[in-house]
């Protein structure tokens, strides 16, 4: 009787607090991730991504770059070379033919202007006068890297003087000087000789 009466004097437990867990077994589910929280992964994720190709992306562009430099220098090293060599070691070879004032091929001689001046002609202008029977003059000069023969009319070439640079030969094998017949500056002072070759001719 006694000890049934000790029982009833316990307090009853106390009910667990709504809302309140004390423990979580294995079963439990975690819980699902916010919109707000899902959104930031996914930028989150996306600004990975995007600063990786960005990484890559440079990568590749500063290996390009280095080749591109490297491969620009060696080619501008060779163009540089070769062209220095072929400027200096190898200059151009042009053939004079001398002409009449209508283009017509005529002897090497009539271009000469030692021989011009020893037969009463002159020089002027690039051109070159030789006293005809009967008054007069006949003009000539070189055309330059043309072909003909001797009566023909000239094919191709040009009247204006090649470069420094190049070689000038007749096709007889004579040399012709630099910048035209390199006798400008004794046209001017022959001027005067122009009027002893007429006198010489007449």
């Amino acid at each position: 009787m006694t000890q049934d009466n000790n029982a009833g004097d316990q307090p009853p437990p106390e009910p667990p607090k709504r809302g309140s867990m004390r423990f979580q077994d294995s079963n439990t589910q975690p819980r699902e991730p916010s919109l707000a929280e899902q959104r930031a992964r996914r930028q989150a994720l996306v600004q990975e991504e995007r600063d990786e190709e960005l990484a890559r992306q440079a990568d590749a562009k500063a290996a390009t770059r280095r080749k591109i430099l490297i491969g620009s220098g060696v080619t501008v090293g060779l163009v540089g070379l070769v062209a220095t060599y072929y400027s200096v070691a190898k200059p151009t070879e042009v053939t004079a033919v001398c002409t009449d004032a209508s283009g017509v091929v005529q002897n090497d001689d009539n271009c000469d202007e030692n021989y011009v001046t020893t037969h009463g002609g002159h020089v002027s202008g690039g051109f070159l006068f030789l006293p005809i029977v009967g008054g007069g003059f006949n003009s000539y000069r070189y055309n330059y890297g043309g072909s003909g023969t001797i009566g023909q009319h000239v094919s191709g070439g040009s009247y204006d003087p090649p470069s420094s640079r190049s070689n000038v030969n007749t096709k007889s094998g004579k040399s012709v000087q630099r910048g035209g017949f390199g006798i400008s500056g004794k046209s001017s002072g022959t001027g005067g000789t122009g009027g002893s070759g007429k006198s010489g001719g007449s």
